[in-house]
């Protein structure tokens, strides 16, 4: 998904207006007394997460304005972190954001084939979201669970150890609403060696 502001079918899904909800501006106050004043700036990551979460994953335009008052520092200050980051989100996403890393590790390991099946078993290409907003799927570069390769991450959840088998049990799992274990689909513990 490129981190782009999107429009779907000419029509913009960009809100006409943003602001924290009353809960969230609570934590915004503790967020600004947690960072020095004289670097504002230091305080535009957390301020990105708290929006990506109260706005269903994605974060719109007027919340990278709404910051940028906020903090009294330039849009492009804000939008050069959001667009920096693959872990912000310029558009809507899924409920289940699915997110494959094809980095050098992954990559050795055949994350190209289980990029394949994701796109296979949820009949989507990469940046798309599917009909029902339950899937999206993008490519991301280095999740940071490397000697665990091949990795996804779905939500805040890792899945790592990853082949056709698993991959496929995880996403079969997800659309019928089963629960499924995170982490190290071999049972591996950590990052000890594969016995």
């Amino acid at each position: 998904m490129s981190n782009n502001f999107k429009k779907i079918a000419g029509k913009s899904l960009q809100p006409k207006e943003f602001s924290f909800t009353k809960e969230n501006q609570k934590i915004v106050s503790k967020i600004l007394k947690a960072y020095p004043k004289n670097y504002p700036e230091s305080s535009i990551m957390p301020l990105l997460d708290l929006v990506q979460e109260q706005n269903n994953g994605w974060i719109p335009k007027k919340a990278i304005e709404f910051i940028s008052e906020l903090l009294k520092v330039s849009e492009i200050k804000v939008l050069e972190i959001a667009t920096f980051y693959s872990m912000y989100n310029l558009c809507p996403v899924g409920k289940n954001h699915v997110e494959v890393c094809t980095t050098t590790p992954c990559m050795l390991r055949g994350s190209e084939k289980i990029l394949e099946k994701c796109k296979s078993l949820l009949n989507l290409n990469v940046g798309d979201v599917t009909d029902d907003n339950n899937f999206s799927l993008i490519e991301v570069e280095c999740l940071g669970a490397c000697v665990n390769a091949p990795v996804i991450k779905i939500g805040e959840s890792y899945y790592e150890d990853l082949d056709d088998e698993s991959i496929e049990k995880i996403l079969c799992n997800l659309k019928d609403g089963k629960k499924i274990a995170d982490g190290s689909q071999i049972n591996r513990k950590g990052s000890e060696p594969v016995k």
